[in-house]
């Protein structure tokens, strides 16, 4: 009769060719843990398959005790994660560029501005002004979409906290208006004076709402009506259009990460960042037919307690 622990061992010892040399050695160190109880039950690693790629994989260990409680044996359930390290390392790279190249280049045009303020006539120095505070934006948004990249990355929990919808939602129309001067932005009633659970992010949401109903508008006249709502633990924000409309076939769709609507230019990132967002505010976002055209974007999101 063989020996089970000799079994065990070659048998370790055949996995762990496959690992990859840099993470070899942990991995080993986790399958021969004596201590069943010190066994670390989720960690990752690669493996080298053999025509030589190499793939990432999630790897949890779960020991199995018999009725006295004694560990008896582990399984190992193992989940390829390649593409997932993939794109956060696609991530990493956006966020280095946005915190460096982008930064750098908007630092320039914020000093080329400072240099022309002497020059600048009474006439103006308001568009002047209009420069420095565009590319002051740039630089917090930059800050922003940078610690936002890096809590993905990271896989933590997106830090929330109260902030202003009236604040937040009358900047970004304050700028629309001026970024889009032949555009119609009307406000039905009144923007509520209520805290809701966001963050500094939270007028990117609006921004890519109120930018997609201007540049995906067909018309001569494009025209954007704003009209919220409150409940007792939340607010609803429903932006209404009169363009095109988005067929019913893309509704489902039009959310995903890279899905341009139609006769779009852009990277279709825009709503699926909204999305994204409002969901780790714990929200929801939805679209709908407006009438007698357009489309209606609903965004919920819960109030600050």
């Amino acid at each position: 009769m063989g020996n089970p622990a000799r079994g065990n061992r070659e048998r370790t010892g055949r996995l762990v060719e496959t690992i990859h040399p840099d993470d070899r050695e942990r991995v080993r160190s986790n399958l021969e843990q004596a201590d069943p109880d010190e066994i670390e039950d989720t960690y990752e690693g690669r493996i080298v398959r053999p025509d030589g790629s190499v793939r990432w994989l999630q790897n949890r260990q779960i020991p199995v005790r018999d009725a006295e409680g004694n560990v008896v044996r582990v399984v190992g359930i193992s989940t390829d994660i390649t593409e997932q390290k993939r794109r956060e390392n696609e991530l990493d790279a956006l966020n280095r560029i946005l915190r460096h190249d982008i930064r750098n280049d908007v630092n320039v045009v914020a000093g080329w501005a400072e240099l022309l303020e002497p020059h600048v006539t009474e006439e103006g120095r308001p568009h002047l002004e209009r420069i420095a505070d565009a590319a002051e934006h740039v630089l917090e948004l930059t800050e922003i979409a940078g610690e936002y990249a890096k809590t993905v990355t990271d896989d933590q929990d997106l830090e929330t906290k109260p902030v202003s919808l009236r604040e937040t939602l009358q900047h970004v129309l304050d700028v629309r208006r001026e970024s889009y001067p032949d555009a119609t932005f009307v406000v039905d009633g009144e923007i509520p004076d209520v805290d809701v659970t966001a963050n500094e992010m939270l007028g990117s949401v609006f921004r890519n709402l109120l930018n997609n109903a201007v540049e995906h508008n067909d018309t001569d006249d494009p025209a954007v009506e704003i009209r919220c709502e409150t409940a007792p633990d939340a607010v609803h924000v429903h932006v209404a259009d009169n363009g095109p409309g988005i067929p019913d076939h893309q509704k489902q769709i039009i959310f995903e990460e890279g899905e341009k609507g139609l006769g779009s230019s852009g990277t279709g990132m825009g709503l699926h960042l909204v999305q994204t967002l409002v969901e780790q505010y714990d929200g929801d976002v939805r679209v709908a037919d407006n009438d007698p055209t357009g489309s209606v974007f609903s965004v919920t999101l819960p109030r600050a307690t």
